[in-house]
């Protein structure tokens, strides 16, 4: 078994589209094992985002993370990673197969509704950065 991290991201949030999204992953075969809602803050955000700090895209992608409460969740399944990164759909929505979740649902190549991880060092890092080991169901 895999974990990979998911969020959904503040725009998805305030679309209402936390029940979209999960019906999707309900329908997947990935099982939820931990989702907490909460709000970063820029410093949260930006530790989080640590890795593109030398990237344009940087302040602009932590201003929007922290700009609205987001749902995080661990995801465990065969493949969990692939298989989620396919269900999310290209980062730019516009080249996002159909039946994604960006390709239904995001407006910017920024505001695309959700956020996985990309490796499973990825995906460790980040299960570790907003869940602790008694938050996660086995």
């Amino acid at each position: 078994m895999q974990r990979t991290l998911s969020i959904i991201k503040p725009d998805g949030v305030s679309r209402k589209l936390i029940g979209k999204v999960i019906k999707k992953l309900e329908k997947s075969r990935l099982k939820i094992i931990a989702m907490k809602m909460l709000h970063m803050t820029r410093a949260q955000a930006e530790g989080f985002y640590a890795v593109h700090r030398e990237r344009p895209f940087f302040a602009s992608l932590t201003d929007f993370m922290c700009s609205g409460p987001v749902v995080v969740m661990v995801l465990e399944g065969e493949n969990a990673i692939s298989i989620y990164r396919d269900l999310m759909g290209a980062t730019n929505f516009k080249n996002a197969a159909e039946g994604t979740i960006r390709r239904e649902f995001a407006t910017d190549i920024e505001k695309n509704v959700v956020h996985g991880s990309d490796s499973p060092e990825s995906a460790a890092f980040e299960i570790g950065y907003f869940f602790n080991s008694f938050e996660i169901v086995k």
